[in-house]
């Protein structure tokens, strides 16, 4: 392969063809762009240049150029005459009749809108693009290697707080990690075109130009090869030099994703959001409190580990946090002179640097492990509010915590000791849950306990974390940082700003996941944002009426009216809603639970049955983990079907309803079907094969069918 940048791609007799037969002066750059990328795509040479289709224009204009290529308006304004040029081309070749000339002219019109939009979004921009935009745009000459120089050195020394910002939402480590893709497809491309160039080269010749490779490491030198024939695309098509400047001199204004060690991180909370909720768009609550843009300076400039990092006075033990984080070093400018966007970062690759060097804590036997990124995860998940030492060891075990407890806020002790202190018995039972701590239950959790302790007073080490006695949380700049991190990770974080500006079932669809209490703090505020009227309070009761008539996986009424009731739901807005077909009966709880009289006749059955179906659903859980409680004590394994668990709670409830039911059992059985076929298929299907009464059970039976037919619609 000889040393040459050009690719056989016919591009300067193209250029001589198109002024010499049709007169226009086409663009070199964007010519060569374009057709590059389609000889690399694939694209047949054999008419002397490369022959576009339309899935290839596509291709090319959709998703290579937008990456690759920094355009002005008067090259963009350009394209269509280029590529209509190309296609006369071609049909001048002989490659073309009218009908494919016209359909080809056709795809150019329909992709051409398609290109401007994906060259002007954010989305794609990389390093090179952006800074050539940048020298561009301040009257830089981008074919001059030397003036490109001059630019970068002048921008380094810019104040960090005078250069320009990068385009909302996008934050460095989006162009460092598309940066990386994008070079990452090009080199594949390259390869891929040496490949069709060994096997079966095109009769207008191979399009890379080759020579005999180093015989003693022919894999090395061709991979070398087609990396500096890769530098010299992106430098044409950007800016001459930018890629042996951010390789050298200038790598701090173009980091790679492994210069930036909260990318690693945003990559595992990616992963810790699925295993929690399966769906990167499911949002986690935003924090109470996060530090305004001054205040982040402050904070991280007193937070131990930073500030000991940038002083470099650490012990060998954190020589590889510093080395990873750039203090001292590349990142000593951004501590003295950043921007807070920049210093939010430096404190997010701080924490993620001494998350990663921390071992997990893991209980006896392996039986339960989690690390400082979990740990990290789901103190934001559960709203940033503070937790317990203790509390997060007993959740882990087998055995769990109460429900309510799960996401119970822990408040933080004034003037406690620095070294860690198991709570006393009293204190461990209220935060257990437990009626009575015993000496052995302290003693089961007391390692444990102390070894997690350990690992928060050294995330607490970064600013990002505290821990007073039993209790640990985010501080304000932690909470400012993970929301960062998760930001960076794609992980929907909104901030309280954007929570308030929702519509009712955007907030109704967020809170079901939330702890009770933060959902119902946003529920208040969201009404409140709304002047705290009947008609915004309604907005919410109608938001939830329609996700659980849409959703067969939506949460149980009573969650969403626990989540109201604590986000004191006017009583006027819950008597409007009795009449509602699907919460009508959940209202009509509330204001029974509130001390008003409400007769039951006032409720849709629709709405009572959408109730029933909660209850007896929670009588099948009781069933079973009682059942499966006692399979456990008698030595027995393997998990029983749901027909085979005595419904010991649940036929009593059921024939208790069904007594004041209209029409009976039967009816009353067709009603839950409709009402939430899901979650009655388990409760039919227990009566179905328990019930004494067989006409109980037959009507039972038939109204599973019915459920399972709606059940399996609403999945289509």
């Amino acid at each position: 392969m000889t040393r040459t940048n050009a690719l056989n791609t016919g591009r300067d007799d193209f250029l001589s063809w198109a002024t010499g037969e049709r007169g226009v002066a086409l663009p070199a750059r964007l010519t060569d762009a374009v057709l590059t990328m389609l000889a690399l795509r694939g694209a047949d040479r054999r008419a002397g240049v490369p022959e576009p289709t339309p899935g290839l224009l596509r291709q090319v204009l959709h998703e290579d150029l937008p990456q690759l290529l920094c355009a002005g308006d008067d090259e963009l304004d350009a394209l269509p005459g280029l590529l209509s040029t190309l296609a006369d081309r071609v049909r001048a070749a002989g490659r073309l009749n009218a009908k494919r000339h016209a359909r080809l002219l056709a795809a150019v019109e329909d992709a051409v809108p398609g290109f401007r939009r994906a060259m002007a979004d954010p989305a794609n921009l990389t390093w090179h693009r952006w800074y050539a935009s940048l020298l561009t745009a301040d009257g830089v000459d981008p074919d001059d290697p030397a003036a490109v120089g001059a630019w970068l050195d002048a921008h380094e020394n810019t104040p960090h707080a005078d250069r320009p910002a990068l385009p909302e939402p996008l934050h460095r480590s989006d162009l460092a990690e598309r940066t990386f893709a994008v070079r990452i497809r090009l080199s594949e491309a390259l390869l891929a075109a040496f490949a069709r160039d060994t096997r079966d080269a095109s009769p207008a010749g191979p399009l890379l130009p080759t020579s005999p490779l180093d015989d003693r490491r022919p894999d090395d030198a061709l991979g070398g090869e087609l990396e500096r024939i890769a530098d010299a695309l992106t430098d044409r098509w950007t800016a001459a030099g930018l890629t042996e400047a951010f390789a050298v001199r200038h790598a701090a204004l173009a980091p790679a994703p492994e210069a930036m060690p909260h990318v690693a991180l945003a990559d595992r909370m990616f992963d810790e959001h699925l295993d929690y909720y399966g769906d990167s768009s499911v949002p986690l609550p935003p924090p109470p409190a996060v530090p305004s843009p001054d205040e982040i300076r402050d904070l991280l400039h007193a937070a131990p580990l930073p500030a000991a990092l940038a002083a470099g006075t650490f012990d060998d033990e954190l020589r590889d946090v510093a080395e990873r984080c750039g203090l001292p070093g590349p990142a000593t400018a951004v501590w003295a002179d950043g921007t807070p966007q920049e210093l939010l970062e430096l404190a997010a690759d701080v924490l993620a640097a001494q998350a990663e060097r921390l071992p997990p804590v893991t209980g006896p036997q392996e039986a339960y492990s989690f690390d400082a990124a979990h740990l990290l995860y789901s103190l934001y998940e559960r709203g940033s509010t503070p937790d317990s030492v203790a509390r997060k060891i007993a959740d882990a075990k087998s055995d769990g915590l109460p429900p309510e407890l799960e996401d119970a806020p822990t408040p933080v002790s004034r003037n406690a000791p620095d070294a860690y202190e198991l709570p006393s018995p009293e204190e461990l039972s209220q935060l257990l849950g437990m009626p009575a701590v015993t000496d052995a239950d302290r003693a089961e959790l007391d390692a444990p306990a102390h070894g997690l302790a350990s690992l928060v007073d050294q995330l607490a080490a970064t600013g990002c974390v505290f821990r007073t006695s039993d209790t640990y949380g985010l501080t304000p700049l932690g909470a400012a940082v993970m929301r960062h991190v998760l930001t960076v990770g794609h992980v929907a974080a909104p901030d309280q700003e954007t929570v308030a500006e929702w519509n009712a079932a955007e907030t109704v669809a967020a809170t079901r996941h939330w702890p009770t209490r933060v959902a119902a703090a946003t529920l208040a505020v969201w009404a409140a944002h709304r002047g705290g009227t009947d008609e915004a309070w309604g907005e919410l009761l109608d938001a939830v009426s329609a996700a659980k008539a849409d959703e067969a996986d939506a949460a149980r009424t009573s969650e969403y009216f626990a989540r109201l009731d604590v986000a004191a739901i006017p009583d006027t807005v819950l008597r409007t809603a009795l009449t509602d077909p699907v919460t009508g009966a959940a209202a009509r709880g509330l204001l029974l639970a509130r001390g008003e009289s409400v007769p039951e006749d006032t409720v849709p059955l629709t709405a009572r049955a959408a109730v029933l179906v909660e209850e007896l659903d929670q009588r099948w859980i009781d069933d079973r983990l009682d059942h499966m409680k006692h399979r456990y004590d008698a030595g027995e394994t393997g998990t029983p079907a749901a027909a085979d668990i005595p419904p010991t709670t649940l036929l009593p409830a059921f024939d208790t309803a069904a007594a004041a039911w209209p029409g009976g059992a039967a009816a009353l059985a067709d009603a839950l079907a409709e009402a939430d076929p899901g979650t009655s298929l388990r409760i039919l299907d227990t009566l179905r094969a328990h019930h004494p009464d067989r006409t109980v059970a037959a009507a039972a039976a038939h109204a599973k069918k019915t459920a399972q037919q709606a059940s399996s619609g609403r999945r289509r």
